[in-house]
């Protein structure tokens, strides 16, 4: 009962994720990350912390027409004990050719809960 509590709560942070980036809202979004300097994104490169992050986002995905619409797709969450969870699934960003067009990929997400909720502390993304 406890796993499938945290999984729909896990769920629901992508969710809410998910729709801030259709919105242009990047802070929001960025809300479903553990606000640490030990937060880590790993695309085309590496970046520690929870500033270098959401300054990222906001260099390469400057305006709503860059952010275009997400849809994260095929999610599943794998719990790994009662405050750590490993989710996989796919994203999709429908925007136009002028804002740098389609993009596709797949994630690895590892999210810890803490007493404000679950949070990403490791998010790994790859582009295809």
């Amino acid at each position: 009962m406890a796993a499938r509590t945290a999984e729909t709560a896990i769920r629901q942070v992508l969710a809410a994720q998910e729709a801030a980036w259709n919105r242009g809202d990047v802070e929001e979004f960025m809300h479903g990350y553990e606000d640490s300097p030990e937060t880590t994104f790993i695309g085309k490169s590496v970046e520690h912390g929870y500033a270098q992050i959401l300054a990222r986002y906001k260099r390469v995905y400057a305006g709503k027409a860059a952010m275009g619409t997400l849809e994260f797709s095929d999610l599943s969450v794998r719990m790994l004990g009662g405050d750590h969870a490993v989710v996989t699934g796919r994203f999709h960003l429908d925007r136009d050719a002028a804002a740098g067009g389609e993009a596709k990929g797949v994630f690895s997400l590892v999210f810890e809960r803490e007493d404000a909720g679950w949070k990403i502390i490791l998010d790994h993304t790859t582009s295809s």
